[in-house]
């Protein structure tokens, strides 16, 4: 337990360290962003599968997997919808020009605050199940959680002209990162026999909140072939580490 709480800990801290870059690096082009997102996404696409869906096909039948992954994508549905969204800032009293960018920015946030969830419970359950392979997982998603602490923070220093609310809110994600580390760790610690359906379903969930939020908010600018770049740096950067150290 103490391993998955130490693993927690990791990845809010590199999430506030992104947040706290925000106040240093304001003025970078919007394309680093993408770019770091879309290493978030190469990182993510990859863990989903060599860290939570492949060790449970190994100690989960096929059905229990299928089973986890569908209900990972059911949740993070779910989530989508109970969570407010731009029908909220439509209603906003401000010009067309400055409610595009609002909407924007909040729909940049919320899809990464909703992905810290999938995140923290890859990381616990991944932990659950094997201590190397779950801090191969933590290093992997902790480093792509700095742009991602950047993301949350940087657009809401730009709206809000004010820095240090901003960085907050940043921490914050990190720390409902931690909390879903702890929290899907010590469930799957304790509930041993329902680690395949867990890891699938951690696994799952990542898979939805990649495809469906990171990838189409990164190639909506025109930088693909750098957003390209930054995916694969992320896909190759997350297998290395799976390889050498799980």
């Amino acid at each position: 337990m103490q391993q998955i709480v130490l693993a927690g800990l990791f990845v809010m801290l590199t999430t506030s360290l992104g947040a706290l870059f925000a106040v240093v690096f304001k003025k970078l082009p919007e394309w680093w962003l993408d770019v770091g997102l879309a290493f978030s996404g190469g990182v993510m696409l990859v863990a989903s599968f060599t860290s939570l869906i492949m060790p449970a096909t190994e100690i989960g039948s096929i059905y229990t997997v299928m089973l986890g992954i569908i209900l990972g994508f059911l949740a993070i549905f779910l989530i989508e919808k109970l969570v407010p969204h731009e029908e909220y800032i439509t209603k906003l009293k401000i010009t067309e020009n400055y409610k595009e960018r609002v909407k924007s920015i909040f729909m940049i946030v919320t899809a990464i605050i909703i992905h810290n969830i999938p995140e923290g419970m890859a990381v616990g359950v991944s932990m659950a199940n094997d201590v190397e392979k779950g801090w191969a997982t933590a290093i992997a998603i902790g480093t792509q959680d700095i742009p991602e602490g950047l993301a949350v923070s940087l657009p809401l220093i730009f709206l809000t002209e004010r820095v240090w609310i901003p960085v907050l809110i940043g921490v914050l994600s990190g720390f409902s990162e931690f909390v879903f580390t702890v929290l899907g760790g010590y469930a799957f610690t304790i509930f041993h026999s329902l680690l395949p359906l867990g890891l699938s379903f951690a696994g799952g969930a990542m898979i939805y909140v990649t495809i469906k939020e990171v990838f189409p908010e990164v190639y909506k600018n025109k930088n693909e072939l750098l957003v390209t770049v930054g995916f694969l740096i992320g896909l190759l950067t997350m297998l290395y580490l799976d390889i050498t150290l799980g």
